[in-house]
């Protein structure tokens, strides 16, 4: 990715690394502080909620707890979903 944006823009490769990695910071961040990021155009960074269940292991045949925990989730816009389509 960083090859294309940098044959693309003919902006130096170790420029366009340095902001996309602070880029996926920020956007860990601020799933870690529960926020979302939402691109117009492309969609919405955001950390769902999944609450406790049981499941089963079955080589061992038992059941175990699966504690409640926050994941992160993508939701692309419907523009990007258009174009992919």
């Amino acid at each position: 990715m960083v090859k294309n944006i940098a044959r693309q823009t003919g902006i130096e490769q170790t420029s366009i690394s340095v902001v996309l990695e602070g880029f996926m910071e920020q956007v860990q961040q601020a799933l870690v502080d529960g926020e979302s990021v939402y691109l117009r155009g492309f969609g919405t960074f955001q950390r769902k909620h999944r609450a406790e269940k049981v499941a089963r292991n079955i080589s061992r045949n038992t059941t175990i707890r699966v504690p409640a925990h926050d994941i992160p989730s993508f939701k692309p816009s419907r523009e990007f979903l258009d174009k992919i389509r």
